[in-house]
């Protein structure tokens, strides 16, 4: 384990330190400016978007296709998950404070990254079996004809299927398992963390058997209340200790370009460390240029491409600058950074800190939630790529080996676990934003279509 560790490490170090800092960066900076500022100028519609199609009622088109909401639930279903609690406390801990700077800025250009890929999804969405489906796979091929686009897409798919259905879910499974661990264990009550991994993949196999109208049902009305609860807890928290905000912010700020004059000397993280954790974990929470949420995106019954385009902002924005700055100034001002511990344990201090027995619980509660609303959403994900792959009948090994994923992630060590969906995460960026940059005309066109009606 520790030979292959290193060995993933020593890797994402090459991918995340050049590679993908360009690509990601480079991609969302490219939009921000051909798309000018979309990502501020038109907020306000791409809320309206969103939020005017707010319901609980859980209806589906007849071929699959979902509501806006439902598609944006979805999307930020699978964006705010794990990356939100343990990986905001891991960038803090990898990178120092300044890592959420970094943090910030690939958000906010990732939300015109983002508005690119929903916008493609849309364009080239087809039907499948009498259902709508769409993602990467199509406008991969559609940006590269001929063999090399189905090589690309294949490999994309390959990718997606490690990255999110196996590995990404093995995060999810193993931040609950922790959390639930740290309450027990607390407690002088022995519970093994396979039986709460086991758990939870007895609850992700009841949804992953519905198919896409019961996930469909399951996050629109989960996304709200999950989110809805964590910001209140998190909220209250801050402002108990609201006097600790401006000194977070400093630390933020100074830890982006010195973070030596935060951590001192002996801490050893260097600016390009800061960057690296920031954008890694960032992409790890919101997705943004990933290629995983325009499968939610293409499945959305809108007017236009724009449209969902907009729509698709808005889980940036929720997923990062919202949800993810709670858990950070939660942290940051509770003082728990100096506790020693790391990932979700780090958070359940910060709570712990103000709430006492009840802090532990509460993460623990809303990690549950936040982590299954991730695995059900990726899972779904992963299916598309397993059936342009493998066909129909390879969805059901592939959902069952999911399971095995989710029980074995329960178990594992933090750090590997952390460091092998990074690696997957990292691969999968290569194929998509190739095709958003061949693409870009495409996305520009429907821009100017669509984008200047409203105003």
């Amino acid at each position: 384990m520790e030979v292959l560790l290193n060995w993933v490490n020593e890797t994402n170090d090459l991918l995340w330190n050049t590679v993908l800092l360009l690509m990601l960066c480079g991609t969302g900076i490219f939009y921000t400016i051909k798309l000018r500022f979309i990502q501020v100028r038109k907020f306000g519609e791409a809320c309206r978007t969103v939020f005017g199609h707010f319901s609980l009622k859980g209806k589906q088109g007849e071929k699959g296709e979902m509501t806006p909401f439902q598609s944006i639930a979805t999307a930020i279903a699978a964006q705010v998950g794990t990356g939100n609690l343990a990986g905001a406390a891991t960038a803090l801990i990898g990178g120092g404070p300044g890592a959420i700077f970094w943090m910030w800025v690939s958000a906010f250009f990732g939300m015109a990254t983002i508005y690119a890929e929903a916008t493609l999804a849309q364009e080239y969405k087809t039907v499948d079996e009498g259902e709508v489906t769409g993602g990467p796979i199509y406008y991969i091929q559609a940006a590269f004809k001929g063999k090399a686009g189905k090589i690309l897409a294949a490999v994309f798919a390959l990718f997606l299927i490690l990255a999110l259905g196996f590995m990404g879910n093995m995060v999810q499974s193993n931040s609950i398992g922790t959390a639930w661990g740290e309450v027990f264990a607390s407690r002088g009550i022995d519970v093994p963390q396979i039986a709460i991994g086991v758990i939870v993949a007895a609850a992700a196999g009841f949804v992953f058997l519905g198919g896409t109208k019961r996930l469909a049902a399951v996050v629109e009305k989960i996304v709200p209340l999950m989110a809805g609860i964590y910001i209140v807890g998190s909220l209250l928290l801050i402002c108990l200790n609201i006097t600790q905000v401006p000194e977070a912010l400093r630390q933020i700020l100074v830890g982006a370009f010195n973070p030596q004059a935060i951590l001192g000397g002996a801490a050893g993280v260097t600016v390009r460390e800061a960057i690296r954790y920031g954008v890694a974990r960032g992409l790890f929470s919101n997705e943004a240029g990933m290629g995983s949420t325009p499968h939610a995106h293409a499945r959305a019954a809108v007017k236009n491409p724009h449209e969902q385009g907009l729509a698709a902002m808005v889980s940036v924005f929720v997923d990062t600058f919202i949800i993810l700055n709670l858990t950070v100034f939660s942290i940051m001002t509770s003082g728990a950074l100096s506790s020693g511990k790391d990932g979700t344990a780090l958070t359940q201090v910060a709570f712990v800190s103000q709430f006492g027995g009840a802090g532990d619980i509460f993460v623990a509660v809303c990690l549950f939630f936040f982590a299954f609303s991730t695995i059900i959403g990726w899972h779904f994900f992963g299916s598309i790529n397993v059936k342009y792959l493998f066909g129909k009948r390879g969805v059901k090994i592939y959902s069952l080996i999911v399971l095995i994923f989710i029980v074995a992630g329960s178990v594992m060590k933090v750090e590997l676990v952390w460091s092998l969906a990074d690696f997957f995460n990292g691969l999968m960026v290569i194929p998509n934003a190739l095709a958003l940059w061949a693409l870009s005309g495409v996305v520009g066109k429907i821009y100017r279509k669509y984008g200047k009606s409203k105003h």
